[in-house]
């Protein structure tokens, strides 16, 4: 997202939490969140890809509603008048990609798009094909095995995109089709907008109609859920249940929820267009870390690394609540000063906190649940540290591979999994040991302030491994800053 981007969205947040009525409240932001999807798509060398990819982002959402939407209402009354609403969504959100394509036609105004959209008739039958299918898939509503394959899915086209063999593979395949030369195929070439964040709030869905936790949703709640526009391309993810409950309340936009909305919009430009945009100019990277030889400055490089990923990323966080708060969606923090934190579990619980609570809600609790309920007569068959070190490494190990399918993405994740687990070993060690310091305040301030320090140099050296891309590179640093 880009100032310029920001502007419009500022501008167009204004408009539609001052004067968007009650009814009408909902199909502005529908129609917002559609276009601003893609609007925001970057340019892609394989032909009309950046149109098709926003498309398949909606079609893959309607997917998911018709799969996830409740059976037929007893009331007939109010079954009809769901069935109308939703009809009346689907032809808005086709008529919507139509409107882009026939965009192409529209020289010198031509393209919302980076590039100029596919042919008409490619894209009404692509919203035929996706008609069809969503039609198929509210037939089989709410099945298990359906759920769970879709579930696969999405992760499937997740590790894809991740994967630079698998990317790089695809992009061949594509630009095949295309007949495009394959020989400059790259990874690169699939950079697929909010798709991360989108997979997240699609599997958060299929679980929780799982789990029989889903609130019934018509497709343009669902759809506005999804794609909203100000959390599409760096979160926070929210919960479905939360942010329903902001979309259904009546809201104007008042001069108090102005002020407040514009503050963090405020905050959130300072941190990611100056503070993060500067210190990117001395952060290390893969060129700097291979030309600083004096152990000072690649220090200095390390510490510009560290507060400009914060600064960038709380930076657009800010921003999201911002323009969030501007149409009366409160969305949830996700950063609470986790370089202040005295250990990796206090970490993990103010960075990206939406990511850290979505997954110890979705893979830690019920991976650590199942692992208790191995037992062998009365007792569990697996020691407690052994399900607390299995659970918080691999959710870790996950959280780094959600970056990238690379070997330095999975170092780092095992380097905060493994911080986590001697944490909480240490913890459980050292909690009857050392109460003697709540009667002498003066030393446990000290002692927590060296704590503080202590994590914010584990955490900075692990962002060695987060910022460079191979693993000899980041060894061959971590070894420089030590005076190796």
């Amino acid at each position: 997202m880009s100032l310029s981007h920001l502007l419009v969205f500022v501008i167009l947040s204004l408009v539609l939490g001052r004067i968007a009525s009650a009814r009408w409240r909902g199909r502005f932001l529908l129609a917002a969140s559609g276009l601003a999807m893609y609007w925001l798509q970057p340019a892609i060398p394989i032909r009309h890809l950046d149109f098709w990819l926003p498309t398949a982002t909606l079609a893959l959402s309607v997917l998911v509603w018709a799969s996830t939407a409740p059976g037929v209402e007893v009331d007939e009354d109010k079954r009809c008048l769901q069935q109308r609403q939703n009809r009346i969504t689907a032809l808005t959100l086709g008529g919507l990609v139509l409107v882009i394509a026939l965009l192409r036609y529209t020289q010198p105004l031509c393209c919302l798009t980076p590039t100029i959209p596919p042919a008409v008739h490619q894209v009404l039958l692509a919203l035929a094909l996706a008609a069809g299918i969503g039609w198929a898939a509210r037939r089989i509503s709410g099945r298990r095995p359906w759920l769970h394959a879709l579930t696969l899915v999405l992760l499937a086209v997740f590790v894809v995109l991740k994967s630079e063999f698998l990317a790089q593979a695809a992009s061949s395949g594509l630009r095949l089709l295309n007949g495009q030369p394959t020989a400059t195929a790259s990874a690169l070439d699939l950079r697929w907008l909010g798709f991360s964040y989108v997979a997240f709030r699609l599997i958060h869905s299929l679980r929780d109609r799982l789990d029989g936790r889903l609130p019934e949703l018509s497709l343009e709640e669902f759809i506005i859920y999804i794609l909203f526009f100000p959390a599409f391309t760096a979160g926070p993810i929210d919960r479905v249940q939360r942010f329903i409950q902001d979309l259904r309340r009546p809201f104007r936009l008042g001069l108090e929820d102005a002020l407040a909305a514009g503050r963090r919009l405020l905050i959130g430009v300072f941190n990611k267009f100056v503070l993060a945009d500067f210190l990117a100019i001395i952060a290390l990277n893969a060129v700097n870390a291979t030309q600083a030889h004096a152990t000072g400055w690649l220090w200095i490089l390390l510490y510009a690394y560290a507060f400009r990923i914060y600064f960038d990323f709380a930076g657009y966080t800010d921003i999201a609540i911002g323009l969030g708060g501007l149409l009366g969606i409160r969305l949830p923090e996700n950063f609470d000063h986790p370089y202040q934190k005295p250990n990796p579990t206090l970490f993990w619980n103010s960075w990206h906190m939406t990511l850290a609570q979505w997954l110890r809600g979705y893979y830690f609790n019920p991976l650590t649940r199942s692992l208790r309920m191995i037992k062998q007569g009365q007792s569990s068959l697996l020691p407690l540290p052994l399900i607390i070190f299995i659970g918080q490494v691999t959710t870790m190990l996950f959280i780094g591979l959600w970056h990238g399918l690379t070997w330095n993405f999975a170092i780092w994740g095992l380097w905060h999994g493994l911080g986590l687990f001697i944490h909480n070993r240490y913890a459980d060690w050292s909690r009857p040991r050392l109460a003697w310091l709540d009667e002498r305040p003066g030393l446990k301030r000290l002692s927590e302030l060296g704590s503080v320090l202590l994590n914010f140099h584990f955490v900075t050296l692990g962002w060695v491994w987060f910022a460079l891309p191979t693993p000899a590179l980041a060894w061959q640093t971590l070894l420089k800053l030590f005076g190796g």
